[in-house]
Formats: structure tokens, C-alpha cells, sequence
């Protein structure tokens, strides 16, 4: 049984090109102008009124004749770069090279010259996307996206638009990211250490730079930078999360207010005993640390009283 074969076109190479300085064929163009100008003169000059022409009359508007003809032709050959722009030359659809270099120049006057390209740097703001996270908690992200050309070839041949493939994959790329972390850290966060898309920052920016470098490199594009520039809960949950938060938030506060506590009430009961200021037996003992984290774990101020019996009557 035969199987189908897919057959993969290989990607396009760019290839450098030096093409001619435009001013020194500007000189030649130029000469090649006077010349047959000058032979045009001189044959007219001296062309006979009646009768045939000589060979010497005929041979001079021939060669008048071909050296104008090319230098009408170089007319069309002259272009101008400007820093941070290319050309991609194709002679008769078959790609010929890119000239990369600012300045003005010469080339093929058959070159399909004017498929130029941008090689500066774009900034990419994607739209808010809604995507479900690791935990599949609906959220808000987006992200900036620094890019340029790197390969000419391919940004123009591999790809039908570079500008909408980059929109796409960028999204894509965000999307995938979305899912592969967490929000937050929460209750079904598998770790502490676990890499967050809130708390992650410098290794998110990393992570997203890399997946997109990757899926960009097949239309001859580089990503420069990227971060994220946007971030939240879905709107639907985002208030829930919001008291998740506060409460997670006044968790941890109070866990910190009790340890601490716990800390200053055995440091007050060990210099009690070291300095002998005052003996307490298991039943005071309980109660002064009772006393004691009241005060110290309290949220407001504590009221003194002044016991002026004992805890046995």
C-alpha cells in the first residue's frame, strides 16, 4: 500500500548583492549621451544634399544610433536606499540577490527593483486576548512584540504577508503562553517556586521571546523583545479572584502576627524565669501566655485590669 508523501519546499535564502555605483554609470550614461549626440551632429552636418549618402555618413547615425539606444536603456537601471531599507532584485521571476547597502546605485534595468523592503524595527501591540490559564481560570493578556526583517528572501517569498503572518503567530504564541502557566500562586499551584504569569516577569518576557523567535524564524523575521502588557482576570471572575486574594492576603498576615507572637511571649516567660522576677506554676503560666497573645494578636488596643486578688480566690 502506498503511502502519501508531503513534500516541504525549502526555505528561501537571502542572498547579498553589490550592485554598481550609480554615480560612476551616471558618467558613463552621460558620455554615452554626448557621444551620439556628437555623432548625430557631425552626420548631419555633412550629410550630401543630392545623392547618395557615403559609407562614412551611414556608419557615423549607425553608431550614433547604438549608442544611444544603451543609454536610454541605463536610465532605468538607477535607485536610491536609504538606511535601514533593502531591494529585493528579481530578473524575469527568479530571485537575483537583495542589496542591503544606503546610497545610490545601478543595477540590471530588467530587476524587478521596486519590492522594497523595510528592515527597521516594529513594535507589534497585540489585542486583549481571553485565553484559560494553566488552572483554566479565565484571563485578560497582552503583550508588546519588537520585531524586524532579517531575511529578505524569506519575509518576501516564504510567506504571502509578512506584517499579518507576524500578527497571527504573535497571538498564537501569547495564547500558548497563557496556558502553560499559571495566573498566580493559589491553592492548586503545584509549588511556591512554580513560575507564575504574575510573578514570573523576567522569565515570562524570556519564555514568550523564545516560542515566538522560533515560530518568526520561518518568515525571515526576528523578535527583539517582548513583554507583556497587559494582564488580568476575566471580568466574569475577576471580582471572586479579588477576594481570594484578600483573603489569602489576611491569611498570611495573621500567620506572620502569630509566629511572632508565639516568639515574644516565649522570650518574655524564659527572662522571667532567668532573672527570678516572679515564680508561675503551670495554671499562671497558662494564663499570662493567654494574656499575652490577646495583646500581642489583638486588632485593637488592649484594656489593662488590675487584678488586686489572686487566680485561687
Amino acid at each position: 500500500m502506498n503511502t502519501p508523501t508531503t513534500t516541504t519546499a525549502a526555505p528561501s535564502r537571502e542572498i547579498l548583492v553589490e550592485p554598481k555605483n550609480g554615480f560612476a554609470m551616471l558618467g558613463l550614461n552621460f558620455l554615452l549621451f554626448l557621444m551620439s549626440a556628437g555623432l548625430f551632429i557631425g552626420s548631419a552636418a555633412t550629410w550630401p544634399e543630392r545623392g547618395r549618402p557615403d559609407i562614412l555618413h551611414v556608419t557615423m547615425t549607425i553608431l550614433a544610433l547604438l549608442m544611444f539606444l544603451p543609454s536610454v536603456f541605463l536610465l532605468g537601471g538607477y535607485f536610491t536606499l536609504q538606511p535601514n531599507l533593502a531591494r529585493v532584485l528579481i530578473l524575469f521571476g527568479a530571485y537575483k540577490g537583495t542589496v542591503r547597502s544606503s546610497g545610490f546605485f545601478w543595477a540590471n534595468p530588467f530587476y524587478t527593483k521596486f519590492m522594497r523592503m523595510s528592515l527597521r524595527a516594529y513594535n507589534l501591540n497585540s489585542e486583549k486576548l481571553k485565553v484559560n490559564d494553566k488552572h483554566g481560570n479565565p484571563i485578560e493578556i497582552a503583550a508588546v512584540v519588537v520585531w524586524r526583517v532579517a531575511d529578505t528572501a524569506q519575509a518576501k517569498f516564504d510567506v504571502a504577508d509578512v506584517n499579518r503572518y507576524v500578527e497571527i503567530q504573535c497571538e498564537s504564541a501569547i495564547r500558548h503562553l497563557a496556558s502553560s502557566y499559571a495566573y498566580d500562586l493559589g491553592e492548586t499551584t503545584d509549588s511556591k517556586d512554580e513560575l507564575t504569569l504574575r510573578g514570573g516577569g523576567e522569565a515570562i518576557s524570556a519564555a514568550l521571546l523564545g516560542e515566538l523567535q522560533i515560530r518568526l524564524a520561518k518568515a525571515g523575521v526576528a523578535a527583539d523583545e517582548a513583554r507583556i502588557s497587559h494582564l488580568a482576570y476575566a471580568p466574569e471572575i475577576a471580582e471572586a479572584m479579588l477576594r481570594r486574594q484578600q483573603a489569602q492576603a489576611v491569611v498570611s498576615a495573621r500567620r506572620i502576627i502569630v509566629q511572632n507572637a508565639v516568639s515574644m511571649v516565649e522570650m518574655a516567660l524564659t527572662e522571667l524565669s532567668a532573672r527570678k522576677v516572679v515564680q508561675l506554676d503551670d495554671e499562671r503560666r497558662a494564663a499570662m501566655v493567654s494574656n499575652l497573645l490577646v495583646v500581642l494578636c489583638g486588632e485593637s488596643n488592649a484594656s489593662p485590669v488590675i487584678n488586686t486578688g489572686t487566680l485561687y480566690n
